[in-house]
């Protein structure tokens, strides 16, 4: 009966005879509540010392992601600077051996009328030492 009227009055005798004023079962069922809440964090700060690391590991592979494309590019740029000075220099040498063919063609010109030159000096030297 004292039980009940203390009930009534909001107050409740726990397991080891304490007064309470919450209901045993409520606290029961908050005691787990809160052991429950508690493992929850625990597996939360867990799971974000896993995300962190995560996201560490990500944030690596992505600089090394951004540091090979950024020598890819320059491997690429360097390959386009080595062809683009090739095409220069072929045009360079394919201009010089249009020199070179002209000058050739003005030589064997020059050889042709040097020689034909010499021929008719050859005929006049042989027809003055006849004529004396």
């Amino acid at each position: 009966m004292a039980d009940e009227a203390l009930a009534r009055a909001g107050l409740h005798f726990d397991e080891l005879n304490k007064i309470r004023v919450l209901e045993p079962e409520i606290s029961q069922q908050t005691g787990e509540l809160r052991d429950e809440c508690k493992e929850f964090l625990d597996k939360i700060s867990e799971f974000q010392k896993i995300v962190g690391s995560f996201v560490d590991l990500i944030d690596g592979v992505a600089k090394e992601v951004e540091k090979e494309k950024m020598k890819a590019i320059g491997s690429r740029n360097l390959l386009k600077s080595v062809t683009k000075q090739r095409e220069a220099q072929q045009q360079q040498l394919l201009a010089l051996i249009t020199e070179k063919k002209v000058q050739l063609e003005r030589l064997r010109i020059q050889h042709e009328s040097l020689a034909k030159e010499e021929l008719e000096q050859t005929d006049f030297i042989e027809q003055f030492i006849l004529q004396k």
